[in-house]
């Protein structure tokens, strides 16, 4: 991850539906997707990325993304917010 500290001081968004809605306002910097994660959804969101120009970076499981962001259980994706 790009942020040592994890994604915890950042505007951060969590979750499938907050982060396919923040792509689509044009309000994320970037996106991380958990590689374990169902392909069936991120495979939607990346496509989703591709075709607005957002960044995606890869974390390697759900339970170390939703570590980063600060919560106790595992996360498919994330978006990082513009403040």
């Amino acid at each position: 991850m790009s942020n040592d500290n994890g994604l915890q001081d950042a505007h951060v968004r969590i979750g499938t539906k907050q982060t396919m809605r923040m792509v689509q306002l044009g309000l994320a910097e970037e996106v991380y997707v958990a590689q374990d994660a169902d392909p069936r959804i991120t495979s939607k969101i990346v496509a989703l990325c591709e075709e607005s120009s957002v960044k995606v970076s890869y974390v390697d499981t759900m339970k170390n993304l939703g570590k980063a962001c600060g919560i106790e259980v595992g996360a498919a994706m994330a978006a990082i917010v513009r403040p």
